[in-house]
């Protein structure tokens, strides 16, 4: 039985793997680590210590459909709406810019449910906390090294991380990647943001008239959400729960400060944008520093085959564009380049 690892228990990883166990003509054993705590990469959905059930969207907040893709990809949003993962996204979020025939969805039980869906269908072992540090070629497999836990060797392995994580193992693959190849990848760049989510007792009103607002003239505060309004879950039983992302210049500004002042930072400014808001029962600062891809590797090939045999590929939104539609065309293209080996 073919063993294959995923790094990365993003959207492009969790849909790697549901794709290839759809797609395989033979047993294959998957295995997804991450080095994150939980799925979800730069969709996830953080809980409340005090109430799980009170959740808050840290990295994206709605997907953004456009016609041309809604035909293209029509299979994976009806995978998503029938069984409610996804729902037409209803609330008003001020500030947004809309096109014709674009079509806005948010998932009703936070973005890392799509994530969660992707991992469950594709029957993978899922392992967090697992740092990948070195992989190298022995006797036609890949022997991958992490930080904590025992080497293991797989037939095929798929990169879904940023970038520059590739760029920073060790081992053989240093060697394996070619100067062109190189030379893409250090060219893929990332804007860097923090986003704060705050979470509130059951009761807690936040009178506002909208469920998202885009900020235009505030030095730190780009976007703030009440989630659960964003979302249509608004329940007396369950506190509200806010989500505050940063402009990207005070994220790069602040990117190696400590979370704490970083907090204390976007607080100071919230207090402008909705004085009097009342005290949080519990914050959870996330930086982001590979928020959205700003320049992609050269072509948008979707997809890096660094060695063919044995499979060592690179997928991600680095090598197309950095949205949801983004990450399943890699996905896609990922696939065709491992179809003739699964």
């Amino acid at each position: 039985m073919a063993r294959v690892l995923i790094v990365g228990a993003g959207l492009t990883g969790s849909l790697c793997a549901a794709l290839l166990r759809k797609a395989a003509a033979r047993p294959l054993h998957l295995a997804v680590w991450d080095k994150a705590g939980d799925s979800g990469g730069r969709m996830t959905t953080a809980s409340s210590p005090h109430n799980p059930q009170s959740t808050v969207d840290l990295g994206a907040q709605y997907i953004t459909c456009t016609p041309h893709y809604a035909k293209k990809h029509q299979s994976f949003y009806d995978e998503l709406l029938a069984p409610g993962v996804l729902k037409p996204l209803t609330s008003p979020i001020e500030g947004m810019v809309i096109k014709e025939g674009d079509c806005n969805f948010v998932a009703p039980h936070g973005v890392s449910s799509i994530i969660n869906h992707y991992l469950k269908e594709s029957g993978a072992d899922i392992y967090f906390r697992q740092c990948v540090t070195q992989i190298n070629l022995r006797n036609d497999k890949w022997e991958v090294l992490r930080e904590t836990g025992s080497p293991e060797q797989f037939d095929i392995v798929v990169l879904t991380m940023p970038a520059p994580q590739i760029l920073q193992l060790q081992g053989d693959i240093v060697n394996l990647i070619s100067e062109c190849q190189r030379q893409q990848l250090e060219s893929v760049s990332y804007s860097s943001r923090y986003a704060l989510g705050l979470f509130y007792e059951a009761g807690t009103k936040i009178d506002v008239p909208w469920a998202g607002q885009y900020i235009t003239n505030n030095p730190c505060i780009r976007f703030i959400s009440i989630d659960n309004k964003k979302r249509n879950i608004e329940s007396s039983e369950i506190g509200p729960s806010l989500v505050i992302h940063t402009t990207v210049p005070f994220g790069v500004t602040y990117l190696e400060h400590s979370t704490e002042d970083v907090r204390e930072l976007i607080f100071q400014q919230l207090e402008n944008i909705l004085p009097g808001l009342p005290q949080p029962v519990a914050t959870k600062c996330q930086k982001w520093r590979h928020s959205q891809v700003t320049n992609a590797a050269a072509n948008s090939p979707g997809q890096m085959t660094l060695h063919l045999k044995p499979f060592l590929v690179c997928g991600g939104d680095g090598f197309t564009q950095s949205n949801f539609d983004g990450c399943i065309t890699s996905a896609l293209c990922v696939l065709e380049a491992l179809k003739n080996h699964i």
